[in-house]
């Protein structure tokens, strides 16, 4: 029987261990994905260190997935194919009956599948998929590009593109990392006026290159006070995981500005009430989306020439990638290639 390689956690902060699988068989209604490329994502410690409630184990991460279609099981549709070029990112699949998929809210399904944890994901060479979950990928794009679109981008391009924001409004990124690298490319692309925050005035050419109008060093002063002298914000993109940093943003906001989270800061976010009040503010969150967004985000990445900043490992040095993701010093992105 053929095999595969695939890197599976098998308990909770175990190391990834290196198997050889048989490859798997698609049931009703999956593909079978030949993995071209996998991100490499913070959230991947979700599966590693066992924190997602009811994690199966051994379970294979990744949830960027890149790949084509290699195999079809039955009652697939017949608009996917085999050799079709597909992605599958953090949206793995909804039940279609629950009160936020009727009203066609998949992203937020009550028993939402998510790659990478509730069935094996891209640190393999195959990998199965619902075909819900899939998005096509732009003919032309590198793997490599494509994989982290499947979750830093679409969680950045949906989120602006649904924050209520209009083109020439002020929106601030506040984070130059993983997501926020791309998130000040398509808000600028989008017409927004692009505000970059971020620590330290070594940033503020790197903000400029990826296309803000301007920058703002927190460590040079109040980020709300310079966000204020430049008119407030409209809207403020949380990328950066500090509650503190988001926080002190607020009251930088425009009078009916919102203040949209993205990254997900480990400790609780400490806020006055009076910034809200006073000037009608609001603090919201934003998922990533369901697979047609992260195709409306693909294509709208290769017509505006958006590509993430990535550094590429080969799968079977799976541990080493992962160890730099975590380190935080990767610029922005790192990859798995097969």
């Amino acid at each position: 029987m053929p095999t595969m390689r695939a890197f599976q956690v098998t308990a909770p902060g175990k190391p990834f261990q290196r198997v050889e699988r048989p490859i798997p068989q698609p049931a009703p209604g999956q593909v079978r994905i030949k993995v071209q490329a996998c991100g490499v994502c913070h959230s991947d410690a979700l599966t590693k260190e066992g924190h997602w409630p009811g994690i199966q184990f051994p379970r294979v991460p990744g949830h960027e997935v890149v790949g084509t279609i290699d195999a079809l099981g039955p009652n697939v549709p017949d608009t996917w194919k085999t050799g079709d070029y597909v992605g599958v990112g953090w949206f793995g699949g909804n039940c279609g009956h629950c009160d936020p998929c009727r009203r066609g809210h998949f992203i937020l399904c009550t028993t939402l599948q998510v790659t990478g944890i509730s069935y094996d994901g891209g640190y393999a060479d195959y990998m199965l998929a619902p075909f819900s979950a899939l998005a096509r990928v732009p003919a032309g794009m590198p793997a490599a590009d494509a994989g982290p679109l499947m979750c830093a981008g679409i969680t950045t391009f949906n989120a602006l593109r649904n924050a209520g924001a209009t083109p020439g409004d002020t929106v601030a990124v506040l984070g130059i990392g993983g997501l926020g690298h791309l998130a000040i490319q398509y808000a600028r692309k989008m017409g927004f006026h692009t505000l970059a925050i971020a620590r330290g005035k070594d940033k503020e050419s790197l903000a400029k290159q990826l296309g803000a109008h301007d920058y703002i060093d927190s460590q040079a002063g109040n980020v709300a006070d310079a966000l204020q002298k430049r008119g407030g914000a409209n809207l403020i993109l949380a990328t950066a995981t500090v509650a503190k940093a988001m926080a002190d943003t607020l009251p930088g906001l425009a009078p009916d500005g919102k203040l949209l989270i993205v990254g997900a800061p480990a400790e609780p976010m400490q806020i006055s009430a009076l910034p809200l009040i006073g000037g009608r503010r609001s603090i919201a969150g934003w998922p990533s989306g369901s697979s047609i967004d992260s195709e409306d985000t693909l294509n709208f990445s290769a017509l505006s020439d958006i590509k993430p900043m990535t550094e590429v490992f080969p799968l079977d040095k799976a541990e080493e990638a992962y160890a730099r993701m975590m380190s935080g010093n990767a610029r922005f992105r790192v990859v798995l290639t097969t």
